[in-house]
Order: structure tokens, then C-alpha cells, then sequence
């Protein structure tokens, strides 16, 4: 029954502009509060009907109050959930409990297909005037809620939180935080070993090493629990290791001992993880037997640098160093992969990352990647059909021609007007674009690095941001508090 209250917030929301005009502080506090009473009420386990009689008596008496309202599209609004929801796990919710996934209580969005969507989004799109918002009525809430605050005071930074040097003179390639976690990260070097690192209790620390590689390492991937991580290096090695005490769990060896340069966990099932080698080679690996995924690999026109799943684990995304994407569908039954798609982004540069989100903010779903090609421009894509077929929808400039950098969306579903990614660059500078900002996009830009920022991770709160360069230095950066 959560969604009759989701819709009887969205209602309120979208009228909520409408109540003391004059006062926004107020309906802020109003929609706020209607959200908290309205989860309270959703807990009693009234009739779906009363529920839903409620909701059209509400809806003819704010009509009544305030005058219809002009519904700019007609596609159903996507439900609102709390502030901190993530961008890849926005999801519906079903009334009826036997149409309730395994879990009894969600399931992922999948009314209608990528394609359906991205046409909507883009009729919406070429509807709205120039720097607008998607005009829903989550758009409505994100605007009450977030008190017509902008990006730029969003993500306005107050300076460095902490520095870590542990892997001074080797690049560090890759940092991320642990998932749901504020102050759990892990980094990989080309020293051969990896760290993670704990920010809490004070001072920041190296909680653990992780050693055994043989040769420098390129990727590594969270588990969803946290409590496993893989990495790839270039002796030709996947390792599993314990997060709690550093043990390598087991490893696995590349049967061509090509060396192996990225990873990444099936997002519904971490028992299976995806690697690209050197060979041109993709490949699914069960990591409890450390043996291939028969029919679960495929060859590309390069070295394999950058995979990513979309949020379902259905569709899979592969980089290589010619230039080219593929889109594979991946079989959640045998983990098969099948070939789908390709797109020659620039012929000879390396797609050294992808990032999947099929929210790009609340305003509207719109499956995306992004995209860091070695073309000094930051790439965003549309995902227009449910083979992943891609088309390019903004390009932002960074100064990237031939270091491995990396990029991400931002984790939160904001309360905010516009939607941000944040992104290395070769110049040492951390930039915040706003992808709804048709000029000016760059957000902030973070200077201290003394080389190349190679990666970039928020923590799930985005309170806090890691970047890590190509000297080995990773930085901590406090987010101003509001």
C-alpha cells in the first residue's frame, strides 16, 4: 500500500507552490511534514479502498481549493521516496502483495521498456523551455522540498577532510566507498596492493592492506554486503578477498594469462563478476568456484577497459581501447552474455569508464551512461532501448587525452532543480557538471591534486568525496554543511 501514499504526497506536492506564496519556508515545512504523517499512516493497514477513496477525495478538494491544474504529460509519475534514495534503486511500488517480487515488499521498476520512457523524456524535453525541469509531479516535490536551493550551494565544499599517502609514487587507478556507507572506502594502486580505509572514529586510518597481487592492480568492485572485494591486476590474476581481516579468499588466473584490466560484480547476483582482459576478452566468472560461466563470454575489437551493468543486471556495457561500447544482454537464469550493440565513440581513443544510472534526478527516468573516451570532453548517453543502444544527449569539456579517468553520477536523488556528475581530469582538478544547465554546467571545481585525478566516489551521503591521482595521493573532501 505504500504507493496510494506516495501519490497522495505528489498530489500535495504538486499544489504545494500554490500555499503561501510569499512564505517558501513554510511549504517546505509542510510538504515535509505530510511526508512523515503520511508514512506514519501508511503503517496502520487501513483498506486499499478507504486508501484510495481517500486519495480522489483529496485530490477533487485541493482542485476545488486551488483550480485544476495543466498536466503537461500523461505518463503516470514515478513514486517519491525519501531524500537519500540512490539513482539506481528508485524503484515502484505494487499495491497488490501478490504482484510483490520475492522479497514481499519491492520490486524493480519495469512497466514499460527503455525505449517507451526515453520517448517520453525526450517529447517532455522538447516541450519545456531552455534550463527548465521535467514537468511531474515529483518536479513539483524536488522544488518544494529542496527550498529552491541550486547545485552550486549543494555542492559547495569546505576543504580537505584528510589526505591519504599510503600509496605515494604509484598511481592509484581506482577509489570507491563501500555501498550505504559513509566513511568506509578502498582504494587500488599500481604498487601491486590495495587499501581500505575507515574515516570514523577519528583520526582516518588504514584500517587493512590487501597484498598478493603480483603485479599492479586496475579495478577493484565492492560486494553489495561489503564484505567481500575483487580486484584485477596485471599478472593475470582475479582475487576475492575478506574485507574484515584482508585474507585473500581465493584466486583465479587468467586461462591466457592476459593481464586483466577491469571488474565488476553482477548487480543481482554477487556470486557472478565480469572481467576484461588484455585480449580483447569479456568474460563471467563464479567467484565460489573460481571457474568460467560457460557461454558467459565474448570478444571485443580492443583491451577491455571499462564495464558496467545498468541497475536490473540485465543489459551489460563494455569499453575497449579502439573506441568502441557493447552492449550485451546478460541471461540473469545462466549468465549468458549476448552481443546487442555497438557504438564507435572515437575511433582509436580508450573508454576508460562507464557509469549506468537510470535516473539521471527525480524529474524523470532517463536510463543513461557516462562516458570518459580520452576525447577532453566528459560524455553523456541516452539508453533508448532495451538493447543499449546509445545516443549521445550532452558532452561537457575536461582536459582528458590519454590518462584513465574516471566519472560518476552523483549518488543521491536530490530535492534540487538539475542533476550533477562529477568527474577527474588530467589538469588535477575534481569538476562538478549539472547536466540540466544548457550553459555555464561546471557546478565547482575541486583544486589540490599534483597530477592527473584518475577516479572520483562520493560516500552515500555525499558528505564526503575521494578523488585519487596518478601520484598515489587520495584526497577526502568535507562537503559545506547547510
Amino acid at each position: 500500500m505504500a504507493a496510494v501514499w506516495q501519490q497522495v504526497l505528489a498530489v500535495d506536492a504538486r499544489y504545494n507552490a500554490y500555499r503561501t506564496p510569499t512564505f517558501p519556508q513554510f511549504r517546505t515545512q509542510y510538504i515535509r511534514r505530510r511526508s512523515q504523517l503520511l508514512r506514519e499512516n501508511a503503517k496502520c493497514g487501513f483498506e486499499p479502498s478507504l486508501r484510495r477513496q481517500y486519495l480522489r477525495l483529496r485530490s477533487q478538494l485541493l482542485a476545488l481549493r486551488y483550480g485544476p491544474l495543466s498536466e503537461q504529460s500523461s505518463f503516470r509519475a514515478s513514486s517519491v521516496r525519501s531524500s537519500r534514495t540512490t539513482l539506481d534503486r528508485m524503484e515502484d511500488f505494487e499495491e497488490d502483495p501478490r504482484a510483490q517480487g520475492a522479497r514481499g515488499h519491492r520490486r524493480s521498476v519495469s512497466r514499460g521498456s527503455y525505449q517507451l520512457q526515453a520517448q517520453m523524456n525526450r517529447a517532455v524535453y522538447d516541450e519545456r523551455p531552455p534550463g527548465s525541469l521535467v514537468p511531474t509531479s515529483v518536479a513539483e516535490a524536488s522544488r518544494a522540498m529542496a527550498g529552491d536551493t541550486t547545485l552550486s550551494e549543494n555542492y559547495a565544499f569546505a576543504g580537505m577532510h584528510h589526505i591519504f599517502d599510503q600509496h605515494v609514487d604509484s598511481a592509484v587507478p581506482r577509489i570507491q566507498f563501500a555501498n550505504d556507507d559513509k566513511h568506509l572506502l578502498a582504494c587500488c594502486s599500481l604498487d601491486g596492493s590495495l587499501s581500505i580505509m575507515t574515516l570514523s572514529p577519528p583520526p582516518p586510518s588504514v584500517k587493512v592492506t590487501l597484498k598478493g597481487h603480483g603485479g599492479p592492480v586496475t579495478d577493484f568492485a565492492w560486494s553489495l554486503s561489503n564484505d567481500i572485494i575483487v580486484s584485477t591486476s596485471l599478472d593475470g590474476t582475479l582475487r576475492i578477498w575478506n574485507t574484515e581481516d584482508g585474507r585473500c579468499i581465493r584466486e583465479v588466473r587468467d586461462p591466457e594469462s592476459s593481464e586483466l584490466l577491469c571488474c565488476t560484480f553482477q548487480p543481482m547476483n554477487n556470486n557472478l563478476t565480469v572481467v576484461g582482459n588484455s585480449k580483447h576478452h569479456l568474460q563471467v566468472v563464479n567467484i565460489s568456484t573460481g571457474k568460467k560461466v560457460k557461454g558467459g563470454s565474448s570478444k571485443l575489437t580492443g583491451r577491455v577497459l571499462s564495464v558496467s551493468f545498468d541497475a536490473p543486471g540485465k543489459i551489460l556495457w563494455a569499453g575497449d581501447d579502439r573506441g568502441s561500447i557493447f552492449s550485451f544482454l546478460f541471461d540473469m537464469a545462466t549468465g549468458k552474455l549476448t552481443k546487442a550493440k555497438r557504438l564507435v565513440v572515437s575511433e582509436g581513443s580508450s573508454i576508460c569508464s562507464i557509469s549506468a544510472r537510470s535516473w539521471i534526478s527525480r524529474e524523470a527516468r532517463d536510463p543513461s551512461l557516462l562516458i570518459n573516451a580520452c576525447v577532453n570532453k566528459l560524455l553523456l548517453y541516452r539508453v533508448v532501448d532495451n538493447e543499449g543502444t546509445l545516443q549521445l544527449k550532452r558532452s561537457f569539456p575536461i582536459q582528458h587525452g590519454s590518462q584513465l579517468v574516471h566519472s560518476i553520477f552523483c549518488p543521491l536523488m536530490s530535492f534540487r532543480q538539475g542533476a550533477c556528475v562529477v568527474t577527474g581530469s588530467e589538469d588535477g582538478c575534481v569538476y562538478f557538471f549539472d547536466v540540466e544547465r544548457n550553459t555555464k554546467a561546471i557546478v565547482n571545481k575541486l583544486q589540490g591534486h599534483g597530477g592527473p585525478v584518475l577516479d572520483v566516489s562520493f560516500n552515500c551521503d555525499e558528505s564526503l568525496l575521494a578523488s585519487a591521482d596518478s601520484t598515489g595521493m587520495v584526497i577526502i573532501w568535507r562537503r559545506e554543511q547547510k
